[in-house]
């Protein structure tokens, strides 16, 4: 009985080891081809984003619909913004764009349309600075909700300055923040966007601003410190819709948000 088990048992043992070593020569293999070849992992490729998901047009485009004919200002360009002045008939719609081919393909697709204006404009804050800014804007008189749109000093390092005329003299009704890009740490951020949209949208009434890419870091920060939680009326995907009572500026008033 026992020379019998023995037979049986030492060529199950033998095939055991035979598929063991199969396996670590295919695994062996598979490494082999993978380190020669030129394949990179997918999550490092196609991280630019293509456009906004159908939900989010419609949800920005929608906030557009109830207050058009009505004056907008975008910070940033998608190429779904190009419907805007269709959605915004009757009213005027204003573009900030900091890149230079971007400005030229929106003054070329816009060139028949008279009340819709594209500026270009420059950042010189960036992403990785955002911090800092954020503790500058906190403690820095020169930032103060107080000083007024018309006053706000050059001091303050959120200030976009330069920018038109018609940006700051205009009382807006909608104000979009995709711009700039701020999709690394030496890309300019939206800090002073964001600062700007909070400082012109209390110059209005019920301005509601429109931040885009809110899933982030500093558009999260910065909208909860300028444009405030407690304004925050609808949100979609990555959009989050604020609502910014006007404010009657006082000597007392210093901060955005209660």
């Amino acid at each position: 009985m026992g020379f019998t088990t023995s037979k049986i048992i030492l060529p199950l043992v033998f095939i055991l080891v035979i598929i063991s070593l199969l396996r670590v020569l295919k695994l062996t293999i598979i490494s082999s081809s993978f380190s020669s070849s030129n394949v990179q992992p997918v999550y490092l490729l196609n991280t630019k984003r293509q456009g906004l998901p159908e939900k989010e047009i419609r949800f920005l485009f929608d906030i557009v619909l109830e207050k058009s004919p009505c004056n907008v200002l975008v910070f940033g360009f998608e190429h779904d913004y190009l419907k805007l002045h269709g959605i915004n008939k009757g009213g005027t719609t204003v573009f900030l764009e900091n890149s230079p081919e971007k400005v030229k393909k929106m003054k070329r697709e816009f060139r028949l349309y008279n009340a819709t204006r594209v500026y270009k404009v420059e950042y010189k804050t960036y992403a990785k600075d955002a911090y800092e800014l954020l503790k500058h804007a906190r403690s820095s008189s020169s930032c103060d909700l107080s000083l007024g749109m018309g006053n706000v000093m050059s001091e303050c390092k959120l200030v976009l300055t330069g920018l038109p005329k018609e940006v700051m003299h205009t009382k807006w009704d909608v104000i979009v923040v995709d711009g700039p890009c701020g999709d690394g740490p030496m890309s300019p951020g939206r800090m002073g966007s964001i600062f700007m949209a909070g400082m012109l949208a209390r110059a209005g009434n019920g301005t509601n601003v429109v931040v885009h890419d809110a899933d982030r870091m500093i558009e999260r920060w910065f909208s909860w410190e300028f444009l405030c939680d407690e304004n925050r009326v609808s949100s979609k995907g990555r959009f989050w819709n604020f609502r910014i009572p006007q404010v009657m500026i006082k000597n007392t008033t210093s901060h955005f948000c209660s």
